[in-house]
């Protein structure tokens, strides 16, 4: 009869919290079933050795009556009558999923990344990692009749696996720490944001231009077919012109798409920026787009992106620059000002911006294999595409382009991929922009990490609340129906997160790219203050000046808590 086993090594050692966090595994596995799950469970904390039959959880599931072994925990506990209820209805909650998109995620280097982190917590009994067990139980689960279920599971799991609960409790204790320095930071950078502002010089924003607006030019857009002999590849890229007078020098703005995207999805920026006056152009990165991924749902390809898009992105960027070299003269009356052209990029596209942004070696394979190997990693989701990266030859890669003059990274892929090493050559002005609520860049380990590393003396790092990396409207596969069950999940409007990127990048890019002074003022944190005034979710934005005070708080955070981020 399949058992959930409790060993402990000192009964007075586990009193109600660690039977609270063995039983809180359940719900946790229920709402997260692609990831983790187990069916005949032995909780570990040797040598103390109780069990749980998982028959009672299916008589409780089925029928709310509580067996007296699962009394016995639900007691200690102390587990009122709502939080039974909760359970309960955990055990047979339904993870509604693609099971043949389920199966093949899981079996990409992301996938196999997750299931072994999990698998050092939920072993096969005697100590394996339970990583392949976990796989198969959780894609047959999704194919059958009542779908991915943690009851479902936990029957077709087919082997006793044992949970290690000194390695449970770490890394529960490691999300509250996370978690808390998450809040901490939030509030250090809106505290230092203030700070700021309080020094500024004072600006009546409400009677100067509104960046959110668009601006006098009218744009039109072309999508050109381009062909990099060399690599043997070739990708599109999305032109938006501004309609200007003859005569006069035009900027430009290069804008890298995220994993899974397209240049379509950067429209409203792009044509943003067009209508004050930039040459913007969007290449697709065709090995990480959204055209790729459609392929690998479909099973043409196996990973959810090529490994070498590390390489080719940055060259994409390249390429792109000379196209506009050789098409300068006949296409724009040679006005493009190709010296001091400006990258915005995000998410991996934030990687691609980076890179070619300063002079240093990509990837940074020290920091990389550091980070890869860092008991912290499992918590930064970025890590599970650039851990990818150690899967390339160990070259002496560069991709820096002289003629990209400022960038900024938004939600960055960044911080072991490059390093402290590499982001502190970055001399060029740059903005790092950052949601509050990224579960795939995390705050805390992509911006707050790495900022302090960035030596350029014009440097901006840009905070908005409620930012959860992609807008959160647009999300499917099961997600939003995800999301509708955390309680009290409040997120701002896509409308204000882009009124938000749009009026800072616009300032951005006037003052470092088209070199018009008059913006400068937009570029204090008293804009930030301005934009979000009667806002629910504001953003606030740092610069050079509050790097003393956030490097104080991130060592008083290091040492108070043992977590290596910086």
């Amino acid at each position: 009869m399949n058992r959930v086993i409790i060993v402990g090594k000192k009964a007075n050692k586990i009193t109600s919290w660690i039977f609270s966090l063995g039983l809180g595994l359940i719900p946790i596995m229920a709402l997260g079933a692609s990831s983790q799950a187990a069916e005949k469970i032995y909780f570990i904390y040797s040598p103390l050795m109780e069990s749980l039959k998982i028959d009672s959880l299916k008589s409780f599931a089925a029928t709310g009556n509580v067996p007296l072994d699962l009394k016995f925990y639900l007691d200690i506990v102390g587990a009122d009558a709502e939080e039974r209820q909760l359970l309960q209805t955990a055990l047979t909650r339904k993870i509604d999923i693609d099971p043949v998109l389920l199966a093949r995620s899981l079996k990409t280097d992301e996938g196999e990344r997750l299931l072994e982190s999990f698998g050092q917590v939920v072993n096969i009994r005697g100590g394996r990692n339970g990583k392949y067990a976990l796989r198969g139980a959780i894609i047959k689960s999704a194919f059958e009749e009542n779908g991915l279920t943690l009851l479902n599971v936990l029957d077709n799991l087919g082997v006793d696996v044992q949970v290690d609960l000194e390695q449970l409790f770490g890394f529960a204790e490691n999300v509250s720490t996370i978690l808390a320095g998450t809040e901490r930071f939030i509030e250090e950078v809106e505290q230092l944001a203030k700070q700021e502002a309080k020094f500024a010089a004072v600006a009546d924003y409400g009677q100067r231009s509104d960046l959110r607006k668009l601006g006098m030019f009218a744009v039109e857009m072309e999508t050109w077919q381009l062909a990099d002999q060399k690599r043997d590849r070739q990708f599109y890229a999305q032109i938006y012109r501004p309609q200007k007078p003859l005569g006069e020098k035009v900027p430009v703005i290069l804008i890298s798409h995220g994993l899974a995207s397209a240049p379509e999805k950067h429209r409203n920026l792009a044509q943003h920026l067009a209508s004050y006056g930039f040459v913007v152009v969007v290449p697709q990165h065709p090995g990480s787009d959204l055209a790729y991924l459609e392929e690998f749902a479909v099973g043409y390809q196996r990973q959810v992106s090529d490994l070498q898009e590390f390489v080719n992105r940055p060259l994409d960027i390249s390429f792109t620059l000379d196209e506009l070299e050789r098409r300068n003269d006949t296409e724009f009356g040679g006005r493009l000002d190709l010296e001091n052209v400006g990258i915005y990029g995000h998410s991996y596209g934030g990687y691609t911006a980076l890179a070619v942004a300063g002079d240093f070696p990509t990837p940074n394979f020290e920091q990389l294999n550091e980070d890869c190997a860092a008991e912290w990693g499992i918590f930064n989701n970025a890590l599970l595409l650039q851990c990818r990266a150690l899967q390339l030859s160990p070259e002496n890669y560069n991709f820096r382009d002289q003629r990209i003059q400022a960038v900024i990274a938004a939600n960055p892929v960044n911080a072991s991929i490059f390093g402290e090493a590499a982001l502190s050559q970055i001399e060029i002005p740059i903005a790092v922009v950052a949601g509050s609520y990224d579960p795939a860049t995390p705050f805390i380990f992509e911006q707050v990490r790495s900022f302090p590393w960035i030596r350029s003396e014009q440097k901006y790092l840009i905070l908005e609340e409620g930012q959860a990396h992609v807008d959160i409207s647009r999300l499917d596969l099961g997600i939003t129906g995800l999301l509708d069950r955390i309680p009290r999940l409040n997120l701002p409007s896509p409308q204000l997160l882009n009124d938000y990127s749009e009026a800072i990048a616009l300032a951005f890019f006037q003052v470092y790219t088209a070199e018009d002074d008059q913006y400068r003022t937009y570029l204090d944190p008293a804009y930030g203050q301005y934009l979000s005034q009667n806002e629910e979710f504001k953003t606030f934005m740092i610069t050079q000046d509050s790097l003393p005070e956030l490097e104080a708080a991130i060592a008083e955070f290091k040492q108070e808590n043992q977590i290596d981020i910086n």
